[in-house]
C-alpha cells in the first residue's frame, strides 16, 4: 500500500483501483492488447486484474469515482451472467 492509498482510506479509491478504472476507460486494438497493458502498466496477472475489477464494481467508492465506467461494466457483467 503506498502513501496515496493510506491517505484516501475509506473515503476514496487507492491508486491501484483508480488505475484499474482508467485502464477500463481505454479501448484496445487487437487480441491480447488489454492483457499486455495489464501486465506492463499495472504489474498484475490478467486473472488477478479481473478479480480486482469484479470486486471494484461492487464498491460504492468506485461508483462515486467513475459512475459511467462502473455502470457500463456492471451492465456487461450482468449480461454475461444472464447468458450462462
Amino acid at each position: 500500500m503506498d502513501e496515496d492509498d493510506e491517505e484516501t482510506g475509506v473515503q476514496g479509491l487507492g491508486r491501484r483501483e483508480r488505475d484499474i478504472l482508467a485502464l477500463e476507460r481505454r479501448s484496445f486494438s487487437g487480441p491480447g492488447a488489454k492483457e499486455r497493458a495489464v501486465r506492463e502498466e499495472l504489474g498484475l496477472a490478467p486473472v488477478r486484474y479481473f478479480q480486482l475489477l469484479n470486486a471494484l464494481l461492487d464498491d460504492p467508492r468506485a461508483l462515486a469515482h467513475d459512475p459511467v465506467t462502473v455502470n457500463r461494466l456492471r451492465r456487461v457483467r450482468e449480461r454475461r451472467r444472464a447468458e450462462r
